[in-house]
C-alpha cells in the first residue's frame, strides 16, 4: 500500500486532507482554500448587499465570522465543492431521496466523502478495492466489497454525512497499480492518538527497562541471573539450617536452666528462682553443687583423695581452708557445665519423644 497517497491529519486540516486523498496528490493547500472560502464570503456579502447595504439583514451578515472557514483550519461543504468543481467532480447527497431512487450499489460508486461535525475524509476505490482514507488512521484502511454497505450504513448510524463524487478523477498510479494486483492487510492501522499513546508507553516501559539495567550494573548480571539465583537459595538453605542448630542450642540451654531452677526451686522453695538475681542464682547453683560434692564425699571419701580435682569446693570459704585438695573455681564452672548439658540433653531427647 506504499503507493496510495495518505495525508495524515495536521491541526484541523481535515478538508485539505480529504481532497488530497481523493485526488491522491497535493493537489490543495491551505492557502489556496482560504482563497475560495474567502471569493465565497464574497459572493455572500454581495447576494445581501442586493437587499441594501443599510438592512439590517446586511449589518448582521458583516459582523458575523465567516461560516466557510475559521482560523483552525476548518473548510465548509461549499469550499469542498467549489474545490472540487475545477477538476469537473460534483458532490451528491448519499441518503438524498433523488439518490436513493437511483437504487445505485455503492460498489458500483467510485468515492465518497465523509462529514462529522468539522471532520472530513473520503473513502475511495482505487483498481478493484476499497479503501478508508480518514486522515486520523496511521494508513489506509482495506475495506472489502461485502463490508463497504455495512460500513457506510454505520457511519449513517453515528451521525455522519456521506456525499457521493460523480465524474472522472484524474489518474494516479495506486489506481493504475491496483488495477493489476490486489492487496492483503495482515493488520488494521490505528488512530493515531492510540498509535502515540502506544509509542509513549513503549518509551516508559524503555525508560524503566533501562533505569533497571543501569541499577543491575550492566546486562552481564543478567546474563547470569539463573546461577546466582541458585547460589543464592543454597546459601539461605545453609542459613536455615545454622539458624535451626543455633535455635536447638537456645532450646536446649532454655532447658538446662528451667531444670536447674526447678531443682534449686526443691531445694529453696522460700524463694522463686523467676525473682532472683543472677549473683543470687550463682549463689545457689555454688550451695548446690557443695551439697552434692559434700554427699558424694561421704560415700566415696577413697575416691576423692585418690583424684581430689574431682571434689570442687564451691564457697570461697572452701577454697581457703582446702587448697591442698587443688580444686579451683575453673574446675566449678566445668562441672556445672557439663551438668547442665548433661541435663540439656535429657530433657531435649525427651521433648523430641513427645
Amino acid at each position: 500500500m506504499e503507493s496510495i497517497f495518505h495525508e495524515k491529519q495536521e491541526g484541523s486540516l481535515c478538508a485539505q486532507h480529504c481532497l488530497n486523498n481523493l485526488l491522491q496528490g497535493e493537489y490543495f493547500s491551505p492557502v489556496e482554500l482560504s482563497s475560495i472560502a474567502h471569493q465565497l464570503d464574497e459572493e455572500e456579502r454581495m447576494r445581501m448587499a442586493e437587499g441594501g447595504v443599510t438592512s439590517e439583514d446586511y449589518r448582521t451578515f458583516l459582523q458575523q465570522p465567516s461560516g466557510n472557514m475559521d482560523d483552525s483550519g476548518f473548510f465548509s461543504i461549499q469550499v469542498i465543492s467549489s474545490a472540487l468543481k475545477v477538476w469537473g467532480l460534483e458532490l451528491i447527497l448519499f441518503n438524498s431521496p433523488e439518490y436513493q431512487r437511483l437504487r445505485i450499489d455503492p460498489i458500483n460508486e467510485r468515492s465518497f466523502i465523509c462529514n462529522y461535525k468539522e471532520h472530513w475524509f473520503t473513502v475511495r476505490k482505487l483498481g478493484k478495492q476499497w479503501f478508508n482514507l480518514n486522515s486520523l488512521l496511521t494508513g489506509p484502511e482495506l475495506i472489502s466489497d461485502t463490508y463497504l454497505a455495512l460500513f457506510l450504513a454505520q457511519l449513517q448510524q453515528e451521525g455522519y454525512s456521506i456525499f457521493v463524487v460523480k465524474g472522472d478523477l484524474p489518474d494516479c498510479e495506486a489506481d493504475q497499480l491496483l488495477q493489476m494486483i490486489k492487496v492483503q492487510q495482515m493488520h488494521r492501522p490505528k488512530l493515531i492518538g492510540e498509535e502515540l499513546a502506544q509509542l509513549k508507553e513503549q518509551s516508559v516501559l524503555k525508560a524503566d527497562l533501562e533505569r533497571v539495567l543501569e541499577a543491575a550494573d550492566g546486562s552481564g548480571m543478567l546474563d547470569e541471573d539463573e546461577d546466582d539465583l541458585q547460589r543464592a537459595l543454597a546459601i539461605s538453605r545453609q542459613e536455615v539450617d545454622i539458624e535451626d542448630e543455633e535455635a536447638d542450642l537456645r532450646r536446649a540451654i532454655q532447658l538446662s536452666m528451667q531444670g536447674s531452677s526447678r531443682s534449686m526451686s526443691q531445694d529453696s522453695p522460700q524463694t522463686p528462682s523467676a525473682n532472683l538475681t543472677s549473683e543470687e542464682l550463682r549463689k545457689r547453683r555454688e550451695a548446690y553443687f557443695e551439697k552434692q560434692q559434700q554427699q558424694q564425699q561421704e560415700v566415696d571419701r577413697p575416691r576423692q583423695l585418690s583424684y581430689p580435682c574431682e571434689r570442687p569446693t564451691t564457697s570461697s570459704g572452701g577454697r581457703g581452708n582446702n587448697q591442698g585438695d587443688g580444686v579451683s573455681e575453673e574446675d566449678i564452672l566445668r562441672a556445672a557445665v557439663n551438668m547442665s548439658l548433661e541435663t540439656a540433653k535429657d530433657n531435649l531427647k525427651a521433648e523430641r519423644k513427645k
